[in-house]
């Protein structure tokens, strides 16, 4: 009775700690064994008693579910599999557009590489003039303003002048004893002929006829250099002898020697001219349709810069971004001896005057032009793992390509190996291609 007691006792215990503690209800269930006392199948929480203790299944289970999944994931990043994925960026035209990524065909061209150099604009000396006073006079008008525009040969100013009066004074008697003398050879050339006048008086009306046409001469030679045409002061003195209350013989026109604008005006109406003291110039006339740029170029790169190069010139702030190209017209064959530079001018045409002298501006000097088969901008490229790529346009987005390169300039570098001429490829934006590329990249690693 007490060992039945015992047994009963011991087997309630080890059901309550072995619901606790699956450990505990195996020696339990050993040590009930060891009595004779097992228990009956089908007891209530006999199962669960069992599902607790058996942990076996459960830890082997888990090494087998990752290794399924592992071999999984294997079979979905083949290496194979991912070799064909690689550098390739899915995207819908409507997404390249939102991104403004822009795209072009890859063709050949012409690299150019460049001297940058500051220089300052001047006017073109051959295109500016002065207008002298070449004889001694008094201003009697000035026709025109400083900034007028004036055309070649127009009169811009006009001189009262005694030295000029006297010119053509000389000039018009010289044309009248001319007329005379001419008159008197021809008669004693013909009385000769018919011996009705004697040797003597023929050749003595000779030398006059001579003499004053000598005469004529000189006075039509000095009118020239005074800048007065011979056959006008004689038109204008038949018109003066038909309206006697005028007089054109004290009057000297000054005129434009060329089409531009007056860009200095010297004196004033009344002012004295021509004499020791007096003001020598009327007008500073320039034709500003072409300037100067004067640059200075250094020594050491003196010798790749030709004359007749293109040069580009871009202005300073006041400039707002405009640039120009112009042609190199003089290199100087001389060293300043103190900045050990040579002068070089550039031609830069100026047709709306927006380029104005005292002007600084940058000049590029093209000293080198290199035609080649195949070319990219510079913003085309990006660098992944160290090699120089480019994105191609695909029908699903863009496929990533590696390429070498040559020879560069300013913009752009030739392609020897890797681009055909013709292929799309993006040339904006290409930093949110490859940004794309590194998320797919770390998308796949996890």
């Amino acid at each position: 009775m007490s060992v039945l007691l015992l047994s009963a006792l011991l087997l309630a215990a080890g059901i309550v700690v072995g619901a606790a503690v699956p450990g505990v209800s195996g020696f339990v269930r050993d040590s009930l064994g060891a009595v004779g006392l097992t228990r009956a199948a089908g007891h209530p929480g006999s199962e669960a008693a069992g599902h607790d203790h058996d942990p076996g299944p459960t830890r082997a289970a888990a090494p087998e579910g990752r290794e399924s999944q592992n071999q999984a994931h294997q079979s979905e990043g083949h290496p194979d599999h991912e070799h064909a994925e690689a550098g390739v960026i899915r995207m819908r035209p409507e997404q390249v557009a939102a991104q403004g990524i822009a795209v072009a065909p890859v063709i050949g061209g012409t690299l150019a590489r460049h001297l940058l150099v500051p220089g300052t604009i001047t006017p073109d000396t051959d295109r500016i003039a002065r207008v002298p006073a070449r004889v001694v006079g008094t201003v009697a008008e000035m026709r025109k303003r400083l900034g007028d525009a004036v055309q070649k040969d127009e009169v811009v100013a006009v001189l009262d002048s005694r030295e000029v009066a006297d010119a053509k004074s000389e000039y018009l008697t010289a044309l009248v004893q001319v007329e005379l003398q001419t008159i008197n050879f021809e008669r004693q050339q013909k009385l000769l002929a018919s011996r009705s006048a004697s040797e003597s008086a023929f050749q003595s009306a000779r030398a006059a006829f001579l003499e004053t046409r000598l005469r004529a001469d000189l006075a039509r030679q000095k009118l020239s250099a005074l800048g007065l045409d011979a056959t006008a002061v004689a038109a204008a003195q038949k018109r003066d002898e038909a309206t006697p209350t005028l007089s054109t013989l004290r009057r000297y026109e000054l005129r434009a020697p060329f089409a531009g604008r007056v860009v200095e005006r010297k004196v004033d109406v009344g002012s004295a001219v021509g004499k020791e003291g007096d003001p020598a110039e009327i007008y500073l006339v320039a034709d500003l349709s072409t300037v100067w740029i004067e640059l200075s170029v250094p020594t050491l790169d003196l010798a790749r810069v030709q004359e007749g190069a293109r040069v580009t010139v871009t202005p300073g702030r006041e400039g707002g971004g405009r640039h120009q190209e112009g042609r190199v017209i003089f290199v100087s064959p001389f060293l300043n001896p103190e900045t050990r530079s040579a002068r070089v001018v550039v031609a830069l045409p100026n047709a709306d005057l927006a380029w104005r002298p005292g002007t600084f501006v940058t000049a590029e000097i093209e000293i080198d032009r290199d035609p080649v088969p195949v070319r990219v901008p510079k913003a085309a490229l990006q660098t992944v793992a160290g090699a120089r790529v480019v994105f191609v346009r695909t029908p699903e987005g863009f496929a990533m390509r590696s390429v070498e390169l040559g020879r560069s300039d300013d913009e752009s570098y030739a392609v020897t190996a890797g681009l055909a001429a013709g292929t799309e490829i993006a040339v904006g934006n290409t930093f949110l291609l490859k940004a794309e590329l590194g998320k797919a990249e770390a998308g796949h690693d996890d």
